[in-house]
This record gives C-alpha cells, structure tokens and sequence, in this order.
C-alpha cells in the first residue's frame, strides 16, 4: 500500500486521522470509510473502495496508492470531485499523474 504525500482528507475524517490512518495501515477496516484511489482502468478518472477492500490484498494488478480518505460515501464522492476539480484545474486535462507530479509527487 502506497500513501499520496499530500493526501487528501474529507471533513469527517479529518477529525478522526490518525485512528483511520493506523486502521487502514494495520488492514483492519472501519465501516463506512472510503478511500480514493488511482483508476483500475482507463475509462474511470478515480475510484472509490470502501475500506474493507484495502485487506483484500489481491483485488488489483498492482498496489494500491491511497490519494484520499473519507468518512462516508457522500463524502467520498465530494472529495474525489475536489481531486478532479483541482486536476483539472491545475493540468487542463484529466491526467493524474501529471497532477501528481506537479503537485510534489506520490
């Protein structure tokens, strides 16, 4: 599991960091969180999995990088539009690694 340096957090699970932080790093998910992710293919600008995914393990090709994490679907949903927003916004194109880079890296 790889972890985006400038990660984003949603407002809910802002408040509550560090314990999402440890229970996702320790594979022992809590219900109703999400995390944002790179796209599994090319026709999707992000994903969402809930946390449960995460000890999985096998369920991608590669490893997992986490851009985000959220307390809810709904707030989930809000910050993968914020990531797009300010992908967009900053590259002019849906491009996320070019994001990334340009924003000091992985």
């Amino acid at each position: 599991m790889l972890w985006c340096r400038h990660l984003y957090m949603g407002e809910k699970a802002r408040k509550h960091r560090f314990s999402i932080i440890q229970s996702i790093r320790k594979e022992s998910p809590l219900s109703g969180v999400y995390v944002i992710a790179p796209p599994s293919d090319e026709h999707n600008v992000l994903d969402i999995y809930p946390s449960c995914m995460v000890k999985a393990g096998g369920w991608r090709k590669k490893e997992l990088r986490i851009l985000g994490i959220a307390e809810g679907y709904q707030e989930a949903l809000c910050l993968a539009g914020t990531i797009v927003g300010e992908m967009y916004k900053r590259t002019g194109r849906f491009c996320l690694d070019e994001f990334l880079a340009e924003r000091g890296g992985h």
